[in-house]
């Protein structure tokens, strides 16, 4: 017997928004619901961002936070605005890096 999602069974992952999301990504008032990207890091840890709603999102750009985040997760580097896997990355240090992030 199907049971209210279409007989599919339980889901895999459920994510509980922490209560600074409530809200965040709706606009009530008009019925509007914000584009957002939710990433669950290899901690455990959401990595949100939201869009306006004339903004969409890239696939590939979403991979590419995926791989940013399973790199910066086995390594003690991080990486930079743009960074692709095979591209240079950075050790963290306050001095030698100053506005290499811009």
């Amino acid at each position: 017997m199907a049971s209210g999602n279409a007989g599919i069974g339980k889901p895999a992952l459920e994510f509980q928004a922490p209560p600074v999301v409530d809200g965040a990504f709706t606009k009530e008032d008009e019925g509007i619901a914000y584009r957002g990207l939710f990433i669950i890091d290899g901690k455990g840890d959401p990595q949100i961002t939201r869009s306006d709603l004339p903004v969409g999102y890239s696939v590939n750009e979403a991979l590419r936070l995926v791989q940013a985040l399973q790199f910066t997760g086995e390594h003690e580097e991080v990486c930079p605005a743009g960074w692709v896997p095979g591209s240079h990355t950075v050790k963290p240090s306050v001095n030698h890096n100053n506005g290499i992030f811009l």
